[in-house]
């Protein structure tokens, strides 16, 4: 019995999961239209390639899709689960690519109107994706998921299966490496304080 689309806003990513593991295609699409963009932002930042993000996301989804049916309840939420995936294929990803240089990464597009905020805002991204480049692996993960997707360091820690201690460790020491490899561009991102 499928539930309209509006009243599918209330179900929680668990109990959608759980409604296309027992046949509802529409909890389906309501729960990808939910995790998708954050894991395709995430793949994108990780990557720093769109096209390579959305095959990523494409195949944690089918992943998902798959467990579903044995999906244990209370182990871990739907989000959580798939940060994991997403992680572990650019993992994946990165490690075969390695040895591509930054110039051969296309830039991420920006939907800025103004010709000049779009032009600073492509700089921006474009350092701020160098700087990243720059960071070692579980460091960039920790920055990204804390401080560019927004989670909570234990939520971090069950994606990166680390300690919570240990995130807050990784994106201090990110941060930090981050905001040397930046400073030295302030003036020239158009930064004035």
């Amino acid at each position: 019995m499928d539930m309209p689309l509006d009243a599918m806003s209330e179900v929680s990513d668990t109990g959608l999961l759980v409604r296309f593991a027992n046949g509802d295609r529409l909890a389906a699409v309501v729960l990808t239209q939910r995790l998708s963009p954050r894991a395709l932002g995430f793949a994108a930042r990780m990557l720093g390639d769109l096209a390579e993000a959305e095959d990523v996301t494409q195949e944690a989804m089918l992943r998902l899709w798959k467990i579903a049916p044995e999906w244990r309840q209370g182990e871990a939420e739907p989000a959580t689960w798939l940060y994991r995936v997403v992680r572990n294929l650019c993992t994946d990803r990165l490690r075969k690519t390695r040895g591509v240089g930054l110039d051969q990464i296309a830039e991420p597009e920006d939907g800025t109107p103004s010709v000049e905020a779009s032009l600073i805002a492509q700089d921006r991204a474009a350092a701020l994706q160098m700087a990243l480049n720059q960071l070692p692996e579980r460091q960039r993960e920790a920055v990204i998921l804390r401080h560019i997707e927004g989670l909570a360091n234990p939520e971090i820690a069950q994606i990166m299966e680390i300690s919570a201690r240990a995130v807050e460790s990784l994106t201090a020491r990110g941060k930090r490496a981050l905001g040397a490899a930046l400073a030295p561009k302030r003036e020239e991102l158009g930064y004035d304080d």
